[in-house]
C-alpha cells in the first residue's frame, strides 16, 4: 500500500489528559512558535543524543496553504500512474473495495487533519496559522505535540535523508520499514519529553499497551479515517504503533542511541525487533528477507509490481479469514515475496510469489491461502486438487496455487486471472532471487 498519507499527529490527542508538563519554559527566541521552539528542542536532543545542527526553521501557513502543500507533496511522493496501478493490484488482491478511488480517498485524509508538516525539501516545519484561536486552528494542546513531533522529523533529517526514503519506489517493504523507524522514532521522543524523558510505560497508566491503545482511539475519531478500508487504516497506524515499539525495543537493548546505522529493512524485523538487534556479531542470526525478481510475463503486460512483506502478508490473510491470530501466525514464516498485477487478453489479473524460511511454513501459508479462495470465490472446500499445483474456478476467475521448492527455497505462487487465460503468466523457472 503507498504509505503517503498525513503527517499531523491528531492522532495522539487522546493522551493529553495523562501528559501536563510543569516544566518552565526557556527563554523563547524569534521567529514563529519561537517559545514551543526553544521549550521543545533541548528535550529532543537530551532524549535523542543528538544536537541539531542548524536551528530548525518554522513558517507559519494559513490552513489552506499547509492543505495546498500536501496535497502537491503527495502529487510528487505518490504518481497518478503509479497510485493506479497499486489501486488495482490491491483490488485483484482483494484488499481494497472496487468502489474505492484510492488516490480521492487519501486526499481526503490528507484534509482531514492539517496541522503541521516538516518538508525534507525545504528544511522547513510549516504550521497552521493562529494556533487556538480560530475554530479552524488546533488547540495549543495539539499544536506544541505537533511541534515536538515535527522537530524529530527536522533533527532526523540533519542526519539521515528523509527525502530519499520518502522517493523509495519498488520496494514497499523496506519502505514501510524505514517510515516506521522514522515516524515510531517521532511519536516515542515526542512521548519521552511531554513526560520528562522517564520510562514511558511505567509513567502512562496500563503502560505501553496504553499508548498504543490511546493512538487508535485517537485515530478512530476522525470522520474519514473512521470509514477507511481495514488496509488504508492500518497501513496508516503501522509506522505510528508498530514504529514506536520498534524505537523502545532498541533503546532498551541499544542503551539509547538512534537506529540509523542499522535500519531495519523489512517489516518482519519492525515487527520482530529481536530478529535485527539480538543479531550484533552473528550475521546468520539477521533476518534478512530474499528479494525476487519476477520474470516477464507471458502474453500479458505488467500493470503494477512491487511486495508486500510480513506486515501486509498478514492483513491480506486478516482481511480473508478474519482471525488476528492465524493472520499473524500464517505470515511469521514469510522469507520474502513479490507481486504483479497483468493485463490479459481477456483482462486484469494478479500473480504472487512468497517464500518462506521452511517447508513446513510454506505449506500452512498454502492452506491459509486455499481457505481464502474457497472463502472469496465460493468455491467448495477441497475443490482445488490435490497435490504440488490446486486449480479452483469461481466468480468468472481462473486461480492456480503452486507450493514448490524453487532454487532451495519453499516457495508458494498464487495466481488470479478472468476466465479464459492461462494461469501460467510467469515461468517459475526464470524467477530469481537476491539479497540486498
Amino acid at each position: 500500500m503507498h504509505r503517503t498519507f498525513s503527517r499531523a499527529c491528531a492522532a495522539l490527542a487522546a493522551v493529553l489528559p495523562l501528559l501536563a508538563s510543569c516544566q518552565q519554559d526557556p527563554p523563547a527566541g524569534s521567529g514563529p512558535y519561537a517559545k514551543e521552539v526553544a521549550k521543545a528542542v533541548p528535550l529532543i536532543e537530551k532524549s535523542m543524543g543528538l544536537k541539531f545542527k542548524r536551528p530548525p526553521k518554522v513558517e507559519v501557513r494559513s490552513k489552506a496553504d499547509v492543505r495546498a502543500f500536501l496535497e502537491k507533496k503527495f502529487d510528487e511522493d505518490a504518481p497518478a500512474l503509479e497510485m493506479a496501478g497499486a489501486e488495482r493490484a490491491y483490488k485483484l488482491l482483494g484488499m481494497l473495495p472496487d468502489s474505492l478511488d484510492l488516490r480521492k480517498f487519501t486526499l481526503s485524509l490528507l484534509a482531514e487533519q492539517v496541522i503541521g508538516y516538516y518538508d525534507p525539501a525545504t528544511k522547513v516545519l510549516y504550521v497552521v496559522a493562529n494556533g487556538g484561536t480560530s475554530k479552524d486552528a488546533p488547540s495549543s494542546e495539539i499544536l506544541n505535540i505537533t511541534i515536538t513531533h515535527e522537530l524529530v522529523h527536522a533533527l532526523q533529517d540533519q542526519y539521515i535523508s528523509l527525502d530519499s526514503i520518502a522517493r523509495t519506489r519498488g520496494d514497499n517493504d523496506r519502505q514501510a520499514a524505514a517510515q516506521a523507524v522514522i515516524e515510531g522514532q517521532a511519536v516515542f521522543e515526542q512521548l519521552a519529553v511531554m513526560l520528562g524523558n522517564g520510562n514511558i510505560g511505567a509513567a502512562l497508566p496500563g503502560g505501553w499497551d496504553r499508548v498504543r491503545q490511546m493512538i487508535r482511539e485517537g485515530q478512530s475519531t476522525m470522520p474519514v479515517f473512521s470509514t477507511a478500508p481495514m488496509l488504508v487504516q492500518e497501513t496508516l497506524l503501522f509506522p505510528y504503533l508498530s514504529g514506536a515499539e520498534f524505537i523502545k525495543q532498541y533503546k532498551e537493548r541499544r542503551n539509547g542511541g538512534v537506529p540509523y546505522a542499522s535500519m531495519p529493512v523489512s517489516t518482519q524485523q519492525v515487527l520482530h525487533p529481536e530478529q535485527l538487534l539480538d543479531s550484533v556479531g552473528n550475521k546468520s542470526a539477521t533476518s534478512v528477507p530474499i528479494r525476487v525478481r519476477l520474470p516477464k510475463p507471458n502474453g500479458a503486460t505488467v500493470i503494477y509490481e512491487n511486495d508486500l512483506g510480513e506486515f501486509e502478508t498478514r492483513l491480506f490473510l486478516y482481511q480473508h479469514l478474519g482471525d488476528v491470530g492465524i493472520a499473524a501466525q500464517g505470515a511469521a514464516g514469510w522469507a520474502g515475496d513479490r507481486f504483479a498485477a497483468v493485463n490479459t487478453s481477456k483482462g486484469a489479473g494478479v500473480t504472487w510469489l512468497t517464500v518462506w524460511k521452511s517447508a513446513v511454513q510454506a505449506a500452512a501459508f498454502r492452506d491459509l491461502m486455499e481457505r481464502t479462495i474457497e472463502r472469496r470465490y465460493g468455491v467448495v472446500q477441497a475443490s482445488g486438487g490435490q497435490g504440488e499445483s490446486r486449480h479452483f474456478a469461481g466468480k468468472k476467475r481462473q486461480i492456480e496455487l503452486t507450493a514448490l521448492t524453487l532454487q532451495g527455497h519453499p516457495v508458494v505462487l498464487f495466481t488470479d486471472v478472468p476466465d479464459g487465460a492461462s494461469t501460467k503468466v510467469i515461468d517459475v523457472a526464470k524467477v530469481t532471487f537476491d539479497r540486498p
